[in-house]
């Protein structure tokens, strides 16, 4: 029993990959991209003669965001529980086998799916009055739930149309409409009103992901029940891939599919959480006119940012559990906030529990006595081998073993069109911590020692380079025994050092930052269409999901435009979901933009629609400007900051600001830095110690005054066109010019789930 509660490797599915077209594997250098930013790229025309009929297959290549990538491994349509269709006999992708007479799987291998294409398929569900689930129509025994909508009372049957858009499957859904049938739909059911569903996770590309009834017709009941219709695919899922432009090329060409079928809708709507946030802002910062509106839930502001502040956490975990183990503040799990910002909790056990308590039994390293988690172990850890290992991928063994072996895993090799990669063959990183001075906050408030402030950052050196990672030391359970040798923080591939001989600190492809910022994969905060920003409060629970993200994105959007008017935030207790209260004050919204679009998004902000913070119950704790005011702008803590307040990250503990989005901070001298206060009462210590300093930071301290280094010098986003939303043309809303940081304008004192195997909670919506 104590063995199957521990994380396992999913095992080897019945069809894995085994084999790829030639040249599919080439590890050829390539250079960054440097090309404009899409917000300012036309799109091609579209070439494929939409609509898909039912025993179509969909597009295979992409309209505009580059060829496919292999391996690619075929997911599962659980609508239809047909295998993918054949499209080749040269051992490509994965095989396919021979039904029998009762539609039974057999053993025999009939060609291969190298593009996991599924023909078009429609099918019909009712809600049953007896339990609330679906079920197909055709077991209907009088059990038909009814619903209301367009002002009357229809059965509660859905059209729940699947096949494939550029390799992912997709999935359309709307009641049943009057006289219709399953080639031709109707819409006299529907609101004319388009929720556009992404979901999250963390995924580094090479697979379709699965589909299932319940991903579009259970999780949008209540929406599908009021006469929304829903869009969604598997590639706006970003457990499958994290490519932006992909993402986008997906979303264009399934709205198409809609629209072939149903007609132009009154606006759509984003909805969808953690990584469905992140596409829901980038694609309203650049490809305007593609979602009128956005809800994203449990935001962040992008993927790529998130990476600077994450992986440092297990860094900083192994510091605190290992290097200084001696030191019995750390074994109190809360006191590690003030390095990391993160929140931590006594009363928790982490994730990994059990793992280390097994790995004890073999390794000292184990058995410190901690009381309590981080956010950084319950949270994230994981991440990093993900993200950043070109060896190691959860799903590895859906590929044989040679195709696995010849595959670089990462999010930087899955966008090394934008990454680059460099003469190793190995795709860039934009994961950079030279001169970052990790606890600086903690220093300055007098929470950290000058001693451990010292041996913090002389331990803490960073990743190491990709071509000298390892594999994963097994952070979970892999076979059937026991690994001797365990590692939850894969410190075998950090470089550490010691205050005698302090490690190198990571140093990023400058020119893969800069790629990522021209790609548009990095949020700048250009956005115009109406948001509701919204989360329950996940931080007392060390969820990854923490609220200052949220307020990170505000910040990105008040410095490019000048204010966050078209941005609302809404925090509610984890018993309590205000979505239809999002849908109701974004219908309004997107109403008087109709019906008044001279007067653009801001000024057509419902009275009534503000900022605002809910209880268990539902009931509205605190509603209007000021409620979330805090140290973040330099104001008295607001109503609903009090009740649900926020946290920092290790980076801006380490001095960064809100935006958390300096990936290469400009450096300056140690002295510099002592010039300038940095420090705050502990300077004279510091000065004291500046030989230490200079051997520990040979470059420079971070100067967090200064616009990160790699960002390109123009602006990237230039002009001032009017955009789309819900096809009127808007009046592009910027403001007065405004200071760098949140509050220096105000004269206040300073103030002091991709699966369940890897992340789980980053898959939640």
């Amino acid at each position: 029993m104590f063995v199957e509660r521990l994380p396992h490797i999913p095992g080897v599915p019945p069809a894995p990959v085994v084999g790829v077209p030639d040249g599919a594997l080439d590890h050829s250098p390539t250079p960054a991209y440097s090309g404009p930013h899409p917000r300012t790229i036309e799109r091609p025309p579209e070439y494929f003669p939409f609509p898909i009929r039912i025993g179509e297959i969909g597009p295979v290549e992409t309209l505009f965001s580059g060829p496919s990538t292999y391996p690619f491994y075929c997911g599962v349509n659980n609508v239809t529980t047909r295998q993918p269709l054949v499209d080749n006999q040269n051992g490509e992708g994965v095989p396919v086998f021979a039904v029998d007479e009762e539609g039974n799987r057999t053993e025999e291998i009939i060609g291969y799916s190298r593009d996991c294409s599924h023909p078009t398929h429609v099918s019909y569900f009712y809600r049953s009055i007896n339990d609330g689930d679906f079920y197909p129509l055709e077991q209907a025994e009088g059990d038909i739930d009814q619903v209301t909508v367009n002002g009357r009372s229809v059965d509660f049957v859905v059209r729940l149309e699947t096949g494939t858009i550029n390799r992912f499957f997709y999935a359309i859904a709307a009641l049943r409409g009057a006289g219709e049938t399953a080639g031709k739909p109707s819409a006299s059911n529907w609101n004319r009103r388009l929720i556009y569903q992404f979901r999250g996770g963390v995924g580094v590309g090479r697979r379709q992901g699965d589909i299932t009834k319940g991903d579009i017709v259970g999780r949008r009941a209540d929406q599908l029940a009021r006469g929304y219709a829903i869009v969604y695919s598997t590639g706006n899922q970003t457990s499958n891939h994290y490519n932006i432009w992909l993402a986008e090329d997906v979303a264009r060409r399934l709205k198409k599919q809609f629209v072939s079928l149903y007609g132009e809708p009154l606006y759509t709507v984003g909805l969808g959480g953690s990584g469905g946030a992140i596409q829901q802002y980038l694609f309203a910062q650049n490809a305007p006119g593609l979602l009128d509106a956005a809800i994203p839930l449990y935001s962040y502001p992008d993927m790529v940012s998130q990476t600077i502040y994450v992986f440092d956490c297990e860094p900083l975990e192994y510091f605190f559990d290992v290097v200084d183990a001696d030191n019995p503040r750390w074994r109190d799990a809360t006191e590690r906030s003030v390095v990391q910002g993160l929140p931590g909790s006594r009363e928790m056990n982490g994730r990994f529990h059990l793992l280390e308590t097994a790995a004890a039994l073999f390794d000292g390293r184990y058995r410190n006595g901690r009381e309590g988690t981080t956010e950084c172990t319950q949270g994230w850890r994981g991440l990093v081998p993900l993200v950043n290992n070109p060896n190691f991928v959860h799903f590895i063994k859906s590929f044989a073993d040679k195709v696995a072996e010849n595959t670089h895993w990462s999010h930087w090799e899955d966008l090394r069109a934008f990454y680059g990669a460099d003469e190793t063959g190995y795709a860039n990183s934009a994961w950079d911590n030279e001169g970052v001075q990790y606890g600086l906050e903690a220093l300055r408030r007098g929470q950290l020692s000058v001693d451990t402030f010292l041996e913090l950052n002389a331990t803490i050196g960073g990743w190491k380079a990709p071509e000298n990672l390892g594999g994963e030391k097994l952070w979970f359970l892999n076979g059937d025994l026991f690994p001797m040798e365990l590692s939850v923080w894969s410190e075998h591939n950090m470089n550490l050092g010691t205050l005698d001989s302090p490690a190198p600190r990571s140093r990023a492809s400058m020119a893969a930052i800069e790629g990522i910022y021209r790609s548009g994969h990095v949020f700048l905060g250009d956005v115009e269409v109406p948001i509701i920003d919204l989360r329950h409060y996940l931080d007392r629970d060390l969820d990854m999901h923490h609220s200052v993200a949220s307020f990170s994105t505000r910040e990105r959007i008040r410095r490019a435009r000048g204010h966050a008017d078209n941005q609302l935030i809404w925090v509610s207790h984890k018993e309590y979901t205000p979505l239809d209260e999002a849908l109701d004050t974004m219908d309004r919204w997107m109403q008087n933009i109709i019906d008044s679009p001279q007067l653009g998004v801001a000024a057509n902000r419902p009275v009534d629609a503000n900022d605002q913070c809910f209880d268990s119950q539902g009931n509205v704790i605190a509603v209007g400007e000021g409620v979330w005011d805090g140290p973040w702008n330099g104001r008295r803590a607001g109503a609903c900051m009090r009740e649900y307040p926020i946290h920092s990250t290790p980076r801006q503990m380490a001095g960064g600001p809100l935006t958390d989005d300096i990936f290469k901070c400009q450096l300056q001298p140690v002295e510099s830095a002592l010039e300038k206060g940095t420090y705050g009462n502990a300077t004279g210590q510091i000065a004291e110690r500046l030989r230490d300093m200079q051997r520990i930071f040979p470059s420079g301290v971070c100067d967090y005054g200064a616009p990160d280094l790699a960002l390109p010098e123009e602006n990237l986003i230039p002009g001032r066109a009017p955009v789309s939303i819900a096809g009127h043309s808007i009046l592009s809303d910027y403001r007065r010019p405004v200071p760098r940081f949140a509050g220096d304008d105000e004269d206040v004192p300073e103030t002091v789930r991709p699966t369940s195997v890897a992340v789980p909670a980053a898959d939640a919506d």
